[in-house]
């Protein structure tokens, strides 16, 4: 496991890997400590009487995900389907974009004119693209708290602000605490111990277990990569970003250090960190580290884990600690264990665009689907049903906020069902305590910054960032999964063709931007 980046009156971030997002949890009070300061103060909780929404007229909403179509979909959405007409009279159609190809479809949607209401969003998932697009409806403060006034009282102001786009916001945020956004290493500890090898706690530790598997483990490849249409290698959010402190934006390989307090953007290709990295892969490229199909990769990294076709893998920590729970269960006896690669680093709290829900700007129902997502993140029978399926088939509770898994559970949650995390959501009483405990540590290095929530406006540059998309698929992916026998020589073609594509153009309008952003904030 990734998620997500995402006319206008209403709505408002991703993978793993990949591809999984992660969910969190937090006291079922943090709503009510919350309502006090919320929205400049207003704690309002329901429309007034002499407003009351009129729904006596029946509304099916077509809805879009991200994932695979769950195999009890209709068994659960039914039941979804029966509370929804009750309560608001609205039902969901919904269809669902597989993880290997939603990249491609999901713009795709709003290019073609769909007729749809809901889709799932994120800062990873099209939600800055498709909001100035015009995609997305925007959401004012008055339709929140007349179509959504469960929301409107428990979402912290803070989270509201952290979806707003010039201002405006266009999605309805997940509403939890900490969901980390930096990644980890899961691995098979067994095969450590059987190779003597020392505790994975960096790039070069982890690389001489994947030589070692690579040697020795016909069968089993060591690194297990993500699908194919991702521009950047999966293991350079820790060997790159969280080593040296850097922040990406979106789809360009344009960065900034988090502590520099005026956000100088510099291109990471630019980098001698970035050509030493490449050394590095190159060598793991070179001694099997990972498939040489790596162009055309398609494969389910997470089951090939657990299948134990693949020796490591790398994702966020809830992720992980999921798939971990899993095997430990299947596969005592490989000693499945979490390994940090940058452990003295800075750590990232995901802002609360990492998941979401966005009304669509030509839809017919907007009230409506407004009221669906209230009660989906906030009712607890129909939160628990989105979340976790039917309980005592897919899950079995465990008092108010904890649950089990069931054998079936994966015949429905295989899909962006974070986009309604809240405080109401539940806790897998088989997480396992080594996820807990990187949660616990890393929650002691969050580093909170001034460009934390700053959002890069690519209007006036749309067509270099597709040109500039294009040659990190052509010419920098290839390289990163040391395809490249020059490195060296690989790496200069690349710069080259970044600079044509118009890479400097984006660079100087992302760093206009941030300058700007920074100077209000001194405000």
């Amino acid at each position: 496991m990734m998620k997500k980046k995402w006319g206008l009156a209403l709505s408002s971030v991703l993978a793993a890997s990949m591809i999984l997002s992660a969910c969190g949890n937090s006291g079922n009070n943090e709503a009510a400590s919350n309502n006090a300061g919320n929205k400049n103060g207003n704690a309002s909780t329901s429309p007034a009487a002499d407003d009351k929404v009129d729904t006596s007229q029946a509304v099916k909403l077509k809805m879009i995900m991200l994932g695979p179509k769950p195999a009890d979909y209709d068994q659960v959405f039914g039941e979804i389907n029966k509370q929804l007409q009750e309560k608001v009279n609205a039902t969901l159609d919904t269809e669902f974009l597989d993880w290997s190809d939603w990249s491609q479809k999901y713009p795709l949607k709003f290019a073609a004119g769909e007729d749809f209401d809901l889709i799932y969003t994120s800062n990873w998932a099209q939600y800055n693209q498709q909001a100035l697009k015009g995609g997305f409806l925007e959401l004012t403060d008055d339709l929140l708290e007349k179509y959504m006034p469960q929301t409107w009282a428990a979402m912290p102001k803070v989270k509201w602000d952290q979806a707003k786009i010039n201002g405006k916001v266009y999605m309805v945020p997940q509403n939890q605490n900490t969901e980390f956004t930096d990644k980890l290493i899961l691995y098979r500890g067994d095969l450590l111990e059987k190779y003597n090898l020392q505790p994975i706690n960096s790039p070069e530790t982890y690389k001489a277990y994947l030589e070692a598997v690579a040697k020795n483990e016909k069968g089993i490849t060591p690194y297990g990569l993500e699908a194919s249409d991702s521009k950047t290698h999966n293991l350079d959010k820790q060997l790159l970003l969280q080593k040296n402190g850097w922040n990406m934006l979106g789809d360009v390989p344009l960065a900034y250090k988090v502590d520099d307090p005026k956000g100088q953007v510099f291109n990471i290709y630019d980098t001698p960190e970035f050509k030493d990295l490449l050394a590095y892969y190159k060598e793991l490229a070179d001694n099997g580290g990972w498939s040489r199909n790596a162009l055309t990769n398609k494969g389910d990294t997470t089951g090939d884990f657990k299948a134990g076709k693949v020796a490591s893998m790398s994702h966020n920590v809830t992720a992980l600690g999921g798939i971990l729970a899993t095997v430990n269960k299947d596969h005592p006896e490989w000693k499945a264990a979490l390994a940090d690669l940058t452990p003295d680093s800075k750590k990232s709290e995901a802002i609360s665009t990492q998941n979401g829900v966005a009304v669509h700007a030509t839809s017919k129902n907007p009230e409506r689907a407004l009221m669906v997502l209230d009660l989906l993140q906030n009712d607890k029978t129909l939160h628990d049903l989105i979340m976790y399926g039917i309980s005592g088939t897919h899950y079995e509770p465990v008092g108010d906020n904890q649950y089990t898994k069931t054998d079936k559970f994966g015949d429905f949650n295989s899909f962006s069902n974070w986009a309604w995390n809240s405080p109401l959501n539940r806790v897998d009483t088989t997480f396992p305590q080594a996820a807990q405990d990187v949660q616990k540590k890393w929650s002691a290095q969050v580093y909170h910054y001034p460009l934390e929530t700053f959002v890069f406006d690519n209007s006036k540059v749309l067509n270099e960032v597709t040109n500039v998309g294009n040659v990190m698929m052509r010419y920098g992916v290839p390289l990163e999964y040391g395809l490249i026998p020059d490195t060296a020589k690989g790496l200069d073609t690349l710069q080259k063709q970044l600079k044509a594509a118009g890479i400097d153009k984006i660079q100087a309008e992302l760093q206009s931007q941030i300058d700007a952003f920074l100077a209000n904030q001194a405000k």
